[in-house]
């Protein structure tokens, strides 16, 4: 199975970017759909992006998809989420997940999850 560890957050400012980072370990990387989910304060976790198993395809939520980029380097066995443009309404926890199959999916049907990393946008 694959671990997962998330870096890159922090405290931003409005307008500004950020690259999430999440480093995998384990079974084979490029059997797994990867995907960033986040969760704000007092709201679900929701879906923000997802990555098929060869980076060849790429979903995003409707806030975000002018925004934000995922990507995925299986060499170096890491998915990224490259952030612009932050608003205050991003802040909170982000995660990355892996799904060992083919399909990219917006539900929280994953397999593995990461401990989430931190991202505040101030005004």
């Amino acid at each position: 199975q694959v671990q997962l560890v998330e870096s890159g957050g922090g405290l931003v400012q409005a307008g500004g970017s950020l690259r999430l980072s999440c480093a995998a370990s384990g079974d084979t990387f490029s059997n797994y759909v990867l995907a960033w989910f986040r969760q704000a304060p007092g709201k679900e976790r929701e879906f923000v992006a997802g990555i098929s198993r060869s980076g060849g395809s790429t979903y995003s939520t409707d806030s975000v998809k002018d925004r934000f980029t995922i990507s995925r380097d299986n060499a170096k066995r890491t998915v990224y989420l490259q952030m612009s443009s932050l608003k205050p309404e991003d802040t909170a926890v982000y995660y990355c997940a892996a799904r060992y199959g083919i399909r990219v999916v917006t539900a929280e049907t994953y397999d593995l999850w990461g401990q989430g990393t931190q991202v505040t946008v101030s005004s």
